[in-house]
């Protein structure tokens, strides 16, 4: 065997090991990367469900000839809010995750404080269309809620994939950062005050 050949012969087999660890580890984050797209798609259906749950509870309650004129329209406003805050699921920040949750959050109050006010009014409280509104909305948060929990389900190895050593080292090159987990809203750890009084 000529000398000239083993060096080429062992260049070559690195040149492949290099590729195939190059090809590997990026068809593997492609892949995970999607599973993360796909399950933040099912978070945002989830919220949209709710976001037209609220709408429709909200006309609903317009019917109520003196209802608090104020509190629908913190509503309305937070649901504008919450509907306006998008993200690219190939490219989430904390930051942005964060400004997602906060405007999720103030509807979530707002529409806590439209329940309470409501309990002031038996008409809305015998109202068929509502009370069948207001199950589906404790559906729909148990909803989001799973959905939430299999997002964070889905990062978890895609970071464990892109985070460690040597993988680390391509996906710097390839554009594959770690994404943000969904962290309780701001406030979650507080216990929730429950007042029976009105």
């Amino acid at each position: 065997m000529k000398k000239w050949l083993i060096p080429v012969i062992i260049i070559a087999v690195i040149a492949f090991a290099l590729y195939s660890w190059g090809k590997g580890f990026n068809n593997t984050a492609v892949n995970l990367n999607e599973n993360v797209k796909e399950s933040w798609g099912n978070v945002q259906t989830s919220y949209q469900r709710r976001n037209d749950l609220i709408g429709n509870l909200v006309n609903t309650v317009k019917g109520a000839a003196d209802f608090e004129k104020s509190t629908l329209e913190a509503v309305i406003k937070a649901r504008s809010e919450a509907t306006k805050t998008t993200i690219d699921p190939s490219n989430i920040t904390p930051e942005q995750l964060k400004q997602f949750n906060q405007a999720q959050g103030g509807l979530s109050s707002a529409l806590s404080r439209l329940l309470v006010t409501v309990e002031r009014y038996p008409e809305l409280k015998t109202n068929q269309n509502f009370l069948k509104l207001q199950d589906e909305l404790t559906s729909t948060e148990n909803t989001i809620q799973t959905a939430r929990t299999r997002y964070n389900e889905a990062i978890k190895p895609y970071n464990v994939h892109v985070n460690t050593f040597p993988n680390s080292i391509l996906a710097g090159m390839l554009n594959f950062d770690e994404k943000p987990y969904f962290d309780a809203e701001a406030g979650a750890e507080k216990p929730v005050n429950v007042d029976f009084s009105n």
